[in-house]
């Protein structure tokens, strides 16, 4: 089991790699963008009501990452949200290594497909430096979850970091590991 290399890592390594290399003219081999980690986050916003809610989001998102997330909290009071500080609002973790890999792996060739009226990830979610964002609306799309143990849909942020410099070397690196844009 030690040996395992997901399938996205062994692709970038034999082919995307080269790929980049020759559409960039990368001089050198480290110059070249690789994916650095992702991290996933889930708010709740139901917290306020019902304390309960975070734990059915924590083990949704320990289910779906492989790993256990960090609960996210309230840094002030906000009377308005009926909001006090320290109160759980959300969870997230961060992905990386062959955790990663295989994240991204089951969200391009699974999850996605299983999206309703899907017609690709927006192009234009990039920051400026080489980092990609995107939403889903439902986390059920992913096969860990079991649709009958579901009480309520939690909808989830991915953020894709990468090493690259710029959005096109970004977009590019992701499209080597078949990221499907709408444009």
């Amino acid at each position: 089991m030690a040996d395992y290399t997901p399938r996205l890592q062994t692709q970038y390594a034999d082919t995307a790699r080269a790929a980049l290399k020759e559409e960039f003219a990368y001089k050198n081999d480290m110059m070249i963008p690789k994916l650095d980690k992702i991290v996933l986050n889930m708010g709740v916003g139901e917290t306020v009501n019902d304390t309960k809610k975070i734990r059915s989001a924590v083990s949704s998102m320990a289910t779906i990452s492989g790993q256990q997330p960090v609960i996210t909290k309230a840094k002030k009071s906000i009377a308005g949200f009926r909001v006090r500080e320290e109160m759980p609002l959300g969870c997230k973790v961060t992905l990386r290594g062959t955790k990663m890999y295989e994240f991204l792996d089951s969200l391009v060739t699974v999850a996605m497909p299983r999206i309703r009226d899907f017609r690709g990830v927006s192009g234009k979610s990039f920051d400026g430096n080489g980092n990609y964002a995107m939403g889903l609306k439902e986390h059920i799309v992913f096969p860990e979850i079991n649709y009958d143990d579901v009480d309520q849909m939690w909808g989830m942020d991915i953020i894709i970091c990468t090493t690259a410099k710029t959005d096109a070397e970004a977009k590019s690196l992701l499209k080597q590991f078949n990221m499907p844009f709408n444009d």
